[in-house]
């Protein structure tokens, strides 16, 4: 019996089983002290899952029910798959491919870990947990809140995260925080994620990348892992430095004279709105993520342009404002363009207006903002630490800026709210990033055009959570109760080829514990169980020698090995029942050949397409088939296609 329950239509558990608190869970200490390496962390935290025997066939699984909020009461269950190479459709595994981790060895075991969406769990319960379907095919089941899957030795994958948008009640943050605790607390070493993630319709990682220069993962520590289509990361890198640095004068430059004001109409408004000038893109779209979550969703904060933000609060009129902020800039003009202290300002503002009160609240909110055909700067003076403002003409910045604002659109007052924000981001991510030729021969556009692609081409974010493992921690410690640990790795022997060792292939250093009087003996057979538990090509390892050492099997570890010496030892297989290409993630890709224009040489998971004659593999859209249109039947690349047409004519 499984240890869920109906309950119309809702999941409840049996009493006595234990919830845990969704915010801290996978924590140290909650519910278990995390040490050791990552396969010996997930058997000690199963250990307070609650078995269920029919969840999935040829599978165990384990079920933690997570307590979200307890006012209103909202729980989830998070399900732990551990799926043996032998019930697993592909034994190799095609994203440790992709983001370059295909020298990894072939692990005995997976381990999902599943927040399920509610249509799955609704379908689950309904039918008592008794539909094959389901159980069957809950690992591979789209749709799930979250869904990440570890190898064995602590290398892993996040395959999905869906947040309030698809129905959750957790939003993306919550959930990433939840994932990143998870492979913290687990000691994962490396974990890989695909971007392809999208909201209103922009790419989160163009539109990250160029507010903040890295994806919206990069807030949880992933970086790039591995472009497609021949990105490498310098190319990354300086395709973010570019657009980021994209100079908003250049843009409204092309777009004045067009069909398209309201995009010049965002810029002012939303210079207008911040503290500080929008000189970049970068600096664009950075104000416009920082403002949103500070709006109100539907209620609307004005401001008055040209003027000072005006909130629904102010105890003065936007009359009364607007005449203290043209005695203002008036008493700038007099200090022609030289920056003039608050104080300053402020004094000779005092004759036309006695309201002190309204004069500072104007001169606090009146920085960086438009104001007639003026853009009234604000600096603290890195010197005397006094506030100080500047008049420039806004034509300095925006170029045939009086066409623009003689547009009565800009006498209007402004309504911002967060819907409207979010209409205004995606207006202008649609103009700049998507839409072609928006203005002939315009060359700040194509160079956006080029930094975008490279951007939307980089998906393959990795963080590694253990990057430091074998260099901190390959020490000899004296552990509790006298017990020793060291950190070993194998060189494994070609059998078929005893003088070839596959030395640019040897796992990850292991952590083993031993007495403090065990011996080399012993701590082979120790090492020998531990890499045939996690390795499918190791099932019948058998070590040789100690590569880096030169010990007898009767020496004691302890009084041989020095402290920070890490163990490498030597050996092969008794057996010959696995393909040597087998063994490894890419072994079978080994046998396929990239060879494609962009420069790719291995399958980075883009679509690709072969050559009938020399089998050699390319990118379709490389070769000028878009993603959209089918593969031909037939397809010839261009070098055998040029060798073909120089074959001598039939007599």
């Amino acid at each position: 019996m499984s240890h869920l329950e109906v309950n119309n239509g809702c999941k409840k558990r049996k009493r006595g089983d234990r919830i845990f608190r969704f915010k801290s869970f996978c924590e140290n200490g909650y519910p278990v002290e995390f040490v050791g390496s990552f396969r010996h962390n997930v058997k000690a935290l199963l250990e307070f899952g609650s078995f269920e025997k029919n969840l999935c066939d040829g599978m165990q699984s384990w079920s933690f029910q997570l307590e979200v909020h307890r006012h209103p009461p909202i729980h989830i269950l998070l399900f732990v798959v551990e799926e043996p190479i032998e019930a697993s459709i592909n034994h190799q595994c095609k994203l440790c491919q992709y983001v370059g981790w295909g020298h990894s060895m072939v692990c005995n075991k997976k381990y999902h870990f599943i927040l399920p969406s509610k249509n799955m769990m609704a379908a689950f319960l309904n039918c008592g947990g008794n539909d094959e379907a389901v159980k069957s095919n809950l690992v591979e089941l789209k749709g799930h809140i979250m869904h990440g899957v570890f190898h064995s030795n602590g290398f892993g994958h996040l395959l999905c995260l869906n947040g309030v948008e698809t129905g959750s009640d957790l939003t993306g943050q919550h959930l990433m925080h939840f994932w990143d605790r998870l492979c913290t607390g687990l000691r994962a070493r490396k974990v890989s994620l695909y971007d392809i993630s999208r909201k209103r319709g922009m790419e989160l990682r163009l539109l990250h990348a160029v507010a903040y220069g890295e994806p919206w993962f990069g807030r949880w520590g992933y970086k790039f892992g591995r472009g497609s289509f021949g990105v490498t990361q310098p190319m990354y890198e300086k395709a973010i430095e570019a657009i980021q640095a994209m100079p908003l004068c250049l843009l409204i430059n092309h777009i004045i004279g067009t069909s398209n004001q309201d995009i010049t109409l965002i810029f002012s408004r939303y210079q207008t709105l911040s503290d500080y000038s929008l000189v970049t893109l970068g600096d664009l779209f950075h104000f416009l993520l920082e403002l949103k979550p500070r709006l109100p969703k539907e209620n609307c904060i004005g401001t008055y342009n040209p003027g000072v933000l005006v909130e629904t609060t102010c105890r003065w009129s936007a009359k009364r404002v607007d005449m203290a902020t043209r005695v203002i800039v008036e008493a700038l003009k007099r200090a022609e363009s030289r920056w003039v202290s608050r104080q300053e300002v402020r004094d000779v503002a005092r004759a036309y207006i006695g309201d002190t009160g309204l004069l500072d609240f104007v001169l606090k909110s009146l920085g960086n903002h438009i104001v007639g055909k003026y853009l009234v700067r604000r600096s603290l003076n890195p010197v005397t630490k006094v506030l100080e403002y500047s008049l420039e003409d806004i034509s300095n910045i925006f170029p045939d800026q009086d066409l623009l604002l003689s547009n009565s659109k800009m006498k209007t007052r402004y309504k911002i709210t967060g819907i409207q924000l979010t209409k205004d981001m995606r207006n202008l991510f649609k103009y700049i990033f998507k839409e072609e030729k928006q203005a002939p021969n315009s060359g700040i556009f194509s160079g956006i055009s080029v930094a975008a692609s490279i951007i939307l081409d980089t998906k393959y974010f990795v963080k590694e959570y253990r990057g430091d493992f074998d260099q901190l921690s390959s020490k000899v410690e004296l552990g509790l109760e006298g017990k020793l640990k060291l950190f070993c790795t194998v060189l494994l022997r070609n059998i078929e080829n005893p003088n070839e060792v596959t030395k640019n292939k040897i796992p990850p250093y292991e952590c083993v514990t031993l007495k403090n009087n065990a011996t080399f003996d012993e701590l082979k057979l120790e090492v020998e169980t531990s890499f045939r538990e996690l390795y499918w090509g190791l099932r019948s390892f058998v070590i040789e020698s100690v590569v880096n050492l030169n010990a007898k099997g009767t020496d004691l570890v302890f009084g041989v090995v020095e402290v920070g010496r890490k163990i490498i030892f030597e050996g092969s297989n008794k057996e010959r029942g696995i393909s040597h290409e087998l063994m490894y993630e890419n072994g079978v890709m080994n046998c396929i050949v990239v060879d494609c224009p962009c420069g790719t040489q291995e399958d980075d998971g883009e679509r690709m397409i072969s050559c009938d004659i020399c089998e050699v593999r390319q990118h379709s859209r490389c070769v000028g088939i878009p993603n959209n249109e089918q593969i031909p039947r037939i397809f010839l690349c261009n070098r055998c296609e040029q060798e073909i047409m120089h074959f001598p004519s039939s007599p």
